[in-house]
C-alpha cells in the first residue's frame, strides 16, 4: 500500500522543489475501499524523510482537497490513518481512476506535500437489474433472429469485479446475444432463434442472470415475462438516433431540457407511441423527467456540475403493438459562477506584541472555489490601512504578515477581513475576519503634566502637611504602566532633599516633614522621579520648586537704643537747642520680609510729650520746640516700633535724653536712669552746685594726672586715658551695618567733642563735624590726649590752648 503507483499510460510522478520559499512535493499511496476507520494507508514519514517528533514539532496540518476529511495524520509516529470508512462508488462511481487528495502543510519552513491515494476497488456489490421483472410483447410474426434489447445488469464495481457475463435459462425459442461497447459496456439482445406460435404458446418465462469476475463471485438475476402479440409489423423509428443538448447547472425545475420524437407506419392502436427511459441509473431518474405522451425532457432534480458534467440518457419509444425503438439523449452540463470562494485558516497567532519585527507571519490560510474555469479562479486581499500584507505562495495559499510597525497605544487590536474573489461573472466574494490583539510592551516612559512644578508652602507650618501633588501619565498597560513616585538625592538648602520633604510612591502626594522657617530658607527644589513598573523600567524626572511663603513672626528689634540692653541709653540735648533740632534716630530691623517688614515708629510716652517728636518712617527724633529752665533735665521716651503684618508686631525701647550747656568731663558717666526714676525733683542751684563740684574734681584729677605724668619722665605732655563709653555687645543675629533710610535704620557714626567750664553754672555744648577714621568704641588701646598750657589763669583761656578730648562713638 506504501509504494507508489504508476497510471497506464506510463506518466511518472515527479519531485519537484518550487523556486519560491515553499517546497512542494507528490507522494502516492493506494488503498483498498470498504477498510476499517483507523486502518493504516502508509508511514509518511520516510517518504516526507523526517524523523519521529518532527512533524509535532513544525506543526503539520493535513488539509483534505475534498469536503470530508477521509484521513487522519498521528503526527507522533507518523502514520496515514483511515479516518472514515471509503466507498469508492460513492466517492468515484463509474471512474477508472479514483484519487483522493490531501495535503500535509509543514512549517518553519513552509513546506507543502501533496498525497494522493488510490482508492482500489474491491468486489463488494453484486450485478443488480433495475426491476425485479422484465416485459416483452411480442408479435408471432416476428422472423426468427430478431433481436429484443434487454436491459442491462448494473454493477458499480470496476474491472474484474463488474459484470462479465450473462447467462439465460434454456428455452427453444430464444437466445442470449453480448455484445461489448466502446466504453466497455456491454449491451444485450434476446434474439429469436425460431418462430413463434401463439397459439401453442402465448406466454414465456425466462431467467436472466448477470455473473462479475470477483472473488468471490456475485450474480444478479432477473425473470422475463414474454407475451406473445398478434401481428405489428412496423417498429417505432426515431427522427434522431442520438440528441446533444446543454444545460446550465442549476437550472430551475421543469426547465425544458430536450424533446424527442419517434414514428411508426403503423396504423391504429399499433401506431400509437409512449415514450419512457431506458437503461438509466436511478441518478437519472432523480434527475430529469420524460413526459411519455410528448417526449418532452425536463429538468426535475438539481443539476450541480461540480458533482456531474454529462448525462446520457437512454430513450425508449414503443408502439401499441409493444413494437419499440431507442435513442440516446447525451446532456453536457455548462458550468456557472454559484460556488464562492472559501477561506480555511490553517495556523493563526490572534496574540502578537507590539514590537513584533517585519514579516512576522500572522496567520496562515487557503483559499478555494469548487468552480471550475475563470469561476474557479480566486484573488484574495485585506484592507489598505492595516499594517499588514499578504505574501502568496503555491496552490493557493496565503501567507498575512506584518507590514509596518505595530504600536499597541494607538491601535490595541485589528480585525483583519481577508477578501476572497473568484473570476466569475458575477463575481462572488467571501469573507474571513481574523481578530488580532496587540499585547503590550514597556515602550513608553512615564510623563510628567508639566515640566515644572511650583508648590507654595507657609512657614511655620505642621509637619505632615500636603504641600501639593504631581502626576505622571504612561501609556503602556498594566505593570508597564503602573507610575511609582521617588526624590532624588539632592541637597537643597544644604540640608538632603529627604529631610523637608517626602513623597507618596503611589499618589505623588508631597508633604512637609518639618516646620520650614522663611528667614532660614525662602525656596528649594527637588527632583522627582517618575519609573514605571515594566522591565526594565522606564524613567523620567521633573524639577519641583517649593516657595517657603514669609508669615508675620518676627517683631521689630531696635538696634539703637538697643533692645532689651541692661544698660541705659542716654543722649545729650544741648539746652540752646533749637526747634526740630536733630537729637538722635532710632533704628529698628525686622526679619521679615515684604509688608511684613515695613516699619513704623511710635512715641508711647515721653516726660514732656509736647518737646520730642518722632518720625513714623526714619526714626528721627526732633526737638518741637526750644528747651525753656522749666523742662526737667531728664527726659525719658518709651518708643514702639510696629511692623505692616498681620497681626502686627510691637517691640518698644527707652531713650534717655539728658539736656546739657556745657561739658568739662571728658566722659560723661552713664546716667542709671531707672534708678533716678523715683528721686524727687531738685532745684536749679542743686543741680549747679552739683555740677560745680563734679567740674572741680574732675579738673583737680587731671592736675595730679599731669604732676605724675610729668614726674615719671614718660611723656613731656599730660596724658590720660580716656575710658570708652559703655555700649551692649552687639547681637550676633542682628547685622553690623544696617542702612535703610526708607524702613527706619540708620548706622550712624558720630564724635562728639564735650568741653564743661568749671567756674560758672553755664555750659556750652558745641556739635562738631566727626572726625575720620571713625574707630571702635571697644577698642581700649585708642588713647585721648588732653593738653594743657601752664600759667593759665583763666579756663576759658585754658580751654582754648589745652583742649581736653574724648572720641566717644554713639549710635
Amino acid at each position: 500500500m506504501e509504494d507508489c503507483f504508476w497510471n497506464k499510460q506510463g506518466l511518472c510522478f515527479l519531485l519537484f522543489l518550487c523556486v519560491t520559499d515553499v517546497l512542494c512535493v507528490w507522494i502516492h499511496y493506494s488503498v483498498p475501499e470498504e477498510k476499517k476507520s483507523g486502518s493504516l494507508v502508509a508511514n509518511v514519514l520516510k517518504d516526507l524523510k523526517l524523523g519521529i517528533g518532527d512533524l509535532s514539532a513544525r506543526r503539520a496540518q493535513l488539509v483534505s482537497k475534498s469536503s470530508k476529511q477521509y484521513f487522519h495524520l498521528d503526527t507522533d509516529s507518523g502514520a496515514l490513518l483511515i479516518n472514515d470508512k471509503i466507498d469508492r462508488e460513492a466517492l468515484c462511481g463509474q471512474s477508472e481512476l479514483c484519487l483522493l487528495q490531501t495535503e500535509i502543510v509543514l512549517q518553519n519552513p513552509l513546506e507543502l506535500y501533496t498525497i494522493e491515494v488510490k482508492v482500489e476497488d474491491v468486489n463488494d456489490n453484486a450485478p443488480r437489474f433495475s426491476q425485479n421483472d422484465f416485459h416483452l410483447e411480442i408479435p408471432e410474426i416476428v422472423p426468427p433472429n430478431t433481436r429484443f434489447p434487454l436491459e442491462s445488469a448494473q454493477d458499480v464495481d470496476l474491472g474484474e469485479n463488474s459484470i462479465q457475463n450473462y447467462n439465460l435459462s434454456p428455452n427453444e425459442y430464444f437466445r442470449l446475444g453480448i455484445e461489448s461497447k466502446k466504453d466497455g459496456r456491454k449491451s444485450m439482445d434476446l434474439i429469436l432463434e425460431k418462430s413463434l406460435d401463439r397459439e401453442k404458446q402465448s406466454h414465456l418465462e425466462l431467467t436472466l442472470m448477470a455473473l462479475d469476475g470477483g472473488v468471490p463471485q456475485r450474480t444478479g438475476t432477473v425473470k422475463i415475462k414474454i407475451n406473445i402479440l398478434d401481428n405489428n409489423d412496423n417498429f417505432p423509428h426515431f427522427i434522431q438516433s442520438e440528441y446533444r443538448v446543454r444545460i446550465k447547472e442549476n437550472s430551475p425545475r421543469d426547465t425544458l431540457v430536450s424533446k424527442v420524437e419517434a414514428k411508426d407506419l403503423d396504423f391504429g392502436p399499433n401506431a400509437q407511441i409512449t415514450y419512457s427511459f431506458h437503461q438509466v441509473p436511478d441518478k437519472i431518474l432523480d434527475l430529469f423527467h420524460l413526459n411519455g405522451m410528448t417526449g418532452e425532457i425536463t429538468v426535475w432534480g438539481e443539476i450541480d456540475y461540480e458533482k456531474e458534467t454529462s448525462y446520457d440518457i437512454g430513450i425508449k419509444a414503443t408502439d401499441g403493438g409493444g413494437l419499440s425503438g431507442h435513442c440516446h439523449v447525451l446532456v453536457e452540463v455548462e458550468d456557472v459562477n454559484d460556488n464562492a470562494p472559501e477561506v480555511s485558516v490553517l495556523s493563526l497567532t490572534d496574540i502578537i506584541q507590539e514590537d513584533s519585527p517585519l514579516n512576522t507571519v500572522v496567520a496562515f490560510f487557503s483559499i478555494t472555489d469548487r468552480d471550475s474555469g475563470d469561476n474557479g479562479k480566486t484573488t484574495c486581499s485585506v484592507q489598505m490601512n492595516l499594517p499588514f500584507a499578504l505574501r502568496s505562495t503555491k496552490n493557493n495559499y496565503y501567507q498575512l504578515m506584518i507590514q509596518s510597525p505595530l504600536d499597541r497605544e494607538r491601535v490595541p487590536e485589528y480585525n483583519v477581513t481577508i477578501t476572497a474573489t473568484d473570476q466569475g461573472s458575477p463575481r462572488l466574494t467571501s469573507t474571513r475576519i481574523i481578530h488580532v490583539q496587540i499585547s503590550d510592551v514597556n515602550d513608553n516612559t512615564p510623563e510628567f503634566e508639566k515640566p515644572l512644578f511650583e508648590m507654595s508652602l507657609q512657614e511655620n507650618n505642621i509637619p505632615g502637611l500636603l504641600i501639593g501633588s504631581v502626576h505622571a501619565v504612561d501609556l503602556d498597560m498594566e505593570k508597564n504602566g503602573k507610575v511609582t513616585y521617588s526624590l532624588l538625592p539632592g541637597e537643597p538648602g544644604g540640608s538632603p532633599a529627604a529631610s523637608y520633604i517626602s513623597i507618596n510612591s503611589e499618589t505623588g502626594n508631597m508633604y512637609a516633614l518639618r516646620s520650614l522657617d522663611y528667614e532660614q530658607i525662602k525656596d528649594f527644589k527637588v527632583t522627582v522621579r517618575a519609573t514605571d513598573g515594566g522591565i526594565p523600567p522606564l524613567s523620567s524626572d521633573v524639577v519641583v520648586r517649593v516657595v517657603i511663603a514669609d508669615e508675620n513672626d518676627n517683631a521689630p528689634f531696635f538696634l539703637y537704643p538697643l533692645q532689651n540692653s541692661t544698660s541705659p541709653c542716654n543722649e545729650l540735648l544741648p539746652k540752646m537747642a533749637e526747634a526740630g533740632y536733630l537729637v538722635t534716630k532710632v533704628v529698628a530691623v525686622d526679619r521679615d520680609s515684604g509688608q511684613n517688614s515695613w516699619l513704623s515708629y511710635e512715641l508711647l510716652k515721653a516726660t514732656d510729650p509736647g518737646l520730642f517728636s518722632l518720625g513714623a518712617q526714619n526714626g528721627e527724633v526732633k526737638t518741637r520746640r526750644p528747651l525753656t529752665e522749666r523742662d526737667s533735665s531728664k527726659q525719658r521716651l518709651i518708643i514702639a516700633v510696629r511692623d505692616n503684618g498681620v497681626p502686627p508686631q510691637t517691640s518698644t525701647a527707652t531713650l534717655n535724653i539728658l539736656p546739657v550747656e556745657g561739658f568739662s568731663d571728658p566722659y560723661l558717666k552713664v546716667v542709671d536712669v531707672r534708678q533716678q526714676e523715683h528721686e524727687d525733683e531738685g532745684t536749679l542751684t542743686m543741680y549747679l552746685v552739683i555740677c560745680l563740684a563734679s567740674v572741680s574734681s574732675v579738673f583737680l584729677l587731671c592736675i595730679i594726672s599731669f604732676v605724675v605724668i610729668k614726674s615719671c619722665k614718660k611723656d613731656p605732655g599730660g596724658t590720660f586715658i580716656a575710658a570708652p563709653p559703655h555700649f551692649p555687645p552687639a547681637r550676633p543675629d542682628i547685622p553690623e551695618n544696617c542702612t535703610d533710610s526708607q524702613s527706619g535704620s540708620l548706622s550712624r557714626n558720630c564724635q562728639y567733642d564735650v568741653c564743661l567750664t568749671g567756674g560758672s553754672l553755664s555750659s556750652e555744648f558745641r556739635f562738631l563735624r566727626p572726625l575720620i577714621p571713625v574707630f571702635s568704641v571697644a577698642d581700649p588701646n585708642i588713647p585721648v590726649i588732653h593738653k594743657t598750657s601752664p600759667g593759665s589763669q583763666d579756663l576759658s583761656d585754658s580751654l582754648e590752648d589745652n583742649k581736653s578730648k574724648e572720641q566717644v562713638r554713639n549710635y
